[in-house]
């Protein structure tokens, strides 16, 4: 199983999730980390606003820094390799990158299984 770094950009908080104006790109990511780290992922995320010492410590982050600035974060590493940057990685390819098997009913509390008429 690889490790999987993501590099926020500077949040409010661990998840960015919080205040009265919430992106919703941001909850969809934090519930799928979350459903990565409860099937026995491993993914760790770093935020800039309070962890800057990691973004310094990880060359491949420091360089991407400062190749392309701070526009080019959210940016996701496997095992120490840039392989996304400036958005966040979908739950399929957190499934992917992790060994993960992605399957609609290993979580339904998501939107995949419970789709308006009620849930499986």
């Amino acid at each position: 199983m690889q490790a999987v770094q993501i590099y926020d950009p500077a949040l409010c908080c661990s998840t960015g999730v919080c205040g009265v104006e919430v992106d919703q790109a941001l909850v969809t990511f934090a519930g799928d980390v979350e459903w990565a780290i409860r099937n026995g992922g491993q993914v760790q995320r770093f935020n800039l606003a309070h962890q800057p010492q990691a973004f310094a410590e990880q060359p491949a982050v420091r360089n991407l820094l400062e190749r392309s600035g701070q526009e080019s974060l959210p940016a996701s590493l496997v095992s120490g390799e840039v392989v996304l940057t400036g958005r966040y990685p979908t739950r399929t390819e957190l499934a992917k990158w992790t060994g993960l098997n992605e399957s609609p009913l290993s979580d339904a509390s998501g939107s995949e299984c419970c789709s308006g008429r009620g849930c499986c």
